[in-house]
């Protein structure tokens, strides 16, 4: 991959601050954190940063319009970033990920962005379909080299770019490229199909949210099977309803689904309808509900299930947002604690990169504490191996598991 145009290699030169950040393996680079620069940079050209006795740093994608100026490709000591370099660089990462994939599970994330060494950019694969989504525009100028490199690297039957909202139009107006757009093979008519752990899964990955599927929450999918065998399971914000097919194959009586999204209800009554040839999955009694979740919650407190899901879609997306998500986060698990028998378990997510673990954790312990019931913590968990999370910003997914006995005196 080569520098855009043949103006001088971009140089940069940085606050003392970002010379000891960037040394410490943070990917960022902040634009009120440089001091100099040679010549103004073109979005997608690579920056190489200097610290004050001109010595190497890193060099990174370069983001005019971005407050984040410089992504990090690499820190350290001097590297050509030629063709050599990110075939090896990308084998590297794909390697990490070979104990992940077998015969039962096909679907899993390959590339999670910075925490991967390519900031910006995350691949997910869903069996024979690939699924690139860009968060920055750096990436634009190199998508053709990308491309290839996937296609001679992974012989997948399709290519499907997928782009953040702040992107979009600069995608489509400087370089004709859309959100869902298939870069190469057929366009799949509906969504396409994968194994995880040997279940049958829909992917709406034209249109669906993030590439089409929530994989980092296989590892949880599997610890909510192993606790389902007989029981009535709620699952609160359902989306497609991965919780509620592994319970189900667990050995759930019932299951069900709220959620908001019809679209997402429909997509989980075809995710069952896919697997129905396992036993357990169809002697489950399975339900979706069309709601907003927190009311349907506070609404039917007289329900009993001996397992709660509540996995929310993010309820802090900026700073701002922080406190707030924190007592939503709090009323969710005491609403979710009052619909358990007695041995119930409440599994509570978030996926908030604003609140931290030890936030919402102590949410959580503490809507329980106050629920004036016995309870034992079964585990805490957070990013599955193929979603590292290398640095704090990257941190976002954390889900704690809390079983439940009566309160004194009753029961």
């Amino acid at each position: 991959m080569t520098t855009p145009s043949n103006a001088p290699r971009l140089r940069l030169r940085v606050t003392a601050t970002a010379e000891t950040i960037l040394r410490g393996g943070h990917p960022w680079l902040f634009a009120e954190s440089i001091r100099a620069q040679n010549r103004e940079g073109q979005s997608g050209e690579l920056a190489v940063i200097f610290d004050r006795n001109d010595t190497f740093l890193a060099i990174g994608f370069y983001d005019p319009g971005s407050p984040l100026r410089v992504r990090v490709l690499h820190a350290g000591k001097p590297v050509t970033l030629d063709a050599a370099w990110w075939r090896e660089n990308f084998r590297r990462v794909i390697r990490r990920r070979d104990s992940l994939s077998d015969a039962q599970t096909n679907g899993l994330r390959l590339i999670n962005g910075e925490s991967d060494g390519w900031p910006g950019l995350v691949l997910d694969r869903y069996g024979p379909t690939l699924v690139v989504k860009l968060y920055t525009a750096a990436w634009f100028p190199r998508l053709e080299e990308i491309t290839g490199l996937l296609r001679t690297e992974m012989q997948p039957e399709r290519l499907v770019l997928r782009l953040s909202r702040n992107i979009q139009e600069a995608a489509q107006q400087q370089f004709q490229l859309a959100d869902g757009q298939v870069l190469f093979g057929e366009k799949p008519e509906g969504g396409v199909t994968f194994l995880e752990t040997g279940l049958c899964f829909e992917a709406d990955v034209v249109r669906g949210q993030k590439t089409g599927f929530f994989l980092d929450q296989r590892e949880n999918r599997r610890i909510v099977a192993s606790l389902a065998r007989g029981c009535d399971v709620l699952n609160a914000f359902s989306f497609s309803g991965g919780f509620s097919l592994y319970a189900a194959r667990g050995g759930a009586k019932s299951v069900t689904d709220l959620d908001l999204s019809a679209h997402a209800l429909a997509g989980a009554r075809r995710n069952f309808a896919l697997n129905q040839s396992d036993p357990a999955v169809a002697a489950c009694r399975h339900e979706t509900v069309q709601t907003d979740v927190f009311d349907w919650l506070e609404k039917n407190a007289a329900r009993k299930f001996d397992l709660v899901i509540l996995d929310p879609p993010s309820l802090a997306k900026r700073e701002a947002e922080r406190a707030r998500a924190i007592t939503a986060y709090g009323r969710l698990a005491a609403d979710g604690i009052k619909l358990l028998t007695r041995g119930g378990v409440l599994v509570a997510a978030s996926c908030s990169a604003h609140v931290s673990a030890p936030e919402f954790f102590e949410a959580v312990r503490s809507a329980a504490r106050s629920a004036g019931r016995p309870f034992d913590e079964l585990r805490t968990t957070g990013h599955p191996p193929d979603h590292p999370a290398t640095f704090a910003e990257a941190q976002y997914l954390k889900c704690v598991y809390l079983r439940f006995e009566e309160a004194a005196g009753r029961g």
